[in-house]
């Protein structure tokens, strides 16, 4: 069998696919392997390509083949897709693998660290339990009302009802409800207390870390969301510039152009949609901000929103501070503020 200098492999949870080219690129390897058996192949083979395409557990194995001295090319299925073949399998599944990893136009994947991984598993978990607390919350204002007690708007308002409840006698509530009213109120309120440590979990991470605190000098970047760019892009450097990270966030205009003749719609939303959603939000306090202040130090600002209407210029600004992100990260420099002198 001649040697192997490109591998295709199609990763599940027990069964991989391998699909192997020679330097001509004639097929000499199809092979299935369960997944205590896929370090151990790769270990015996010569060091070579290794395409694989991105997904989460994807990171945890370029990591240990990058160990095994292979050299990894970890792509968006997305762009893998249009290499299938007739009918999805994972023979072909890798073999279109095989084929996208060798263009040379193809877009890589950087490969996450473990650290990096973590960052984003406590942005995730906070996520859920934030969905899980508004569901409660949801329902037990839904079940008060059905007894005529309405709790005043916002999570705050909510939980000044919770601290004011003594008994059911005092509200009127039967003892069956009142029971599910506790268990709800049980859960709430633990919900509450995970989010809380969780969040102090990000916190610490972003004191521990010097990018992270950088890019909080930024106007609407705070410990969350500088978090979760450091988490979510591990090497900056991979994007040619700041515009092209605000594409791939999903932050710039989605183009169906053709004749000569430009036409731009909404947002393309692609990527990450937490991270988007998050300089969305820090955009949206920025104006709220200014807002107040009169817009004394950002007029470019105050004619946007003149202009446009607010959340259409929340997005604008989204755009422009992922693009001073970019420049903090790849160029490791720190955030200037426009309006004040150069020392």
């Amino acid at each position: 069998m001649q040697e192997v200098s490109t591998i295709g492999l199609d990763i599940a949870k027990s069964v991989f696919q391998v699909h192997g080219v020679d330097s001509e690129g004639q097929v000499v390897l199809r092979k299935r392997l369960p997944r205590g058996k896929v370090l151990a192949f790769f270990a015996d083979l010569p060091p070579c390509l290794v395409g694989i395409e991105a997904c989460p557990t994807a990171h945890h194995w370029s990591r240990e083949l990058t160990k095994l001295g292979h050299t990894i090319g970890m792509m968006p299925a997305t762009y893998v897709k249009a290499y299938v073949k007739r009918n999805k399998n994972d023979a072909n599944d890798a073999e279109a693998i095989c084929e996208a990893v060798q263009r040379p136009n193809m877009r890589f994947v950087p490969i996450k660290s473990k650290e990096c991984q973590a960052a984003l598993m406590l942005h995730r978990s906070r996520q859920l339990l934030i969905k899980q607390r508004t569901m409660l919350s949801n329902a037990i204002r839904a079940y008060l009302a059905e007894f005529g007690i309405v709790a005043p708007t916002g999570r705050r308002g909510l939980l000044k009802l919770l601290e004011t409840i003594e008994g059911l006698d005092d509200l009127g509530v039967p003892p069956a409800a009142w029971i599910c009213l506790m268990s709800f109120v049980d859960q709430y309120q633990h919900t509450h207390r995970e989010i809380t440590r969780l969040e102090q979990c990000i916190q610490a991470w972003h004191r521990s870390n010097e990018l992270s605190r950088r890019l909080e000098e930024i106007p609407g970047i705070g410990p969350i969301v500088a978090t979760a760019i450091v988490g979510s892009i591990p090497d900056a450097k991979v994007f040619p510039s700041g515009r092209a990270m605000a594409a791939w966030i999903g932050l710039v205009p989605q183009q169906n152009s053709s004749g000569g003749k430009e036409r731009l719609g909404g947002i393309t939303k692609q990527g990450s949609r937490h991270l988007r959603w998050l300089l969305v939000a820090g955009a949206m306090a920025v104006i709220r901000y200014h807002k107040q202040a009169g817009f004394k130090t950002r007029p470019w600002l105050a004619k946007l929103i003149e202009r446009k209407p607010t959340k259409v210029a929340a997005v604008a600004l989204a755009n422009r501070i992922a693009r001073m992100a970019w420049v903090v990260m790849a160029r490791g420099e720190r955030y200037r503020d426009p309006m004040q002198p150069i020392v």
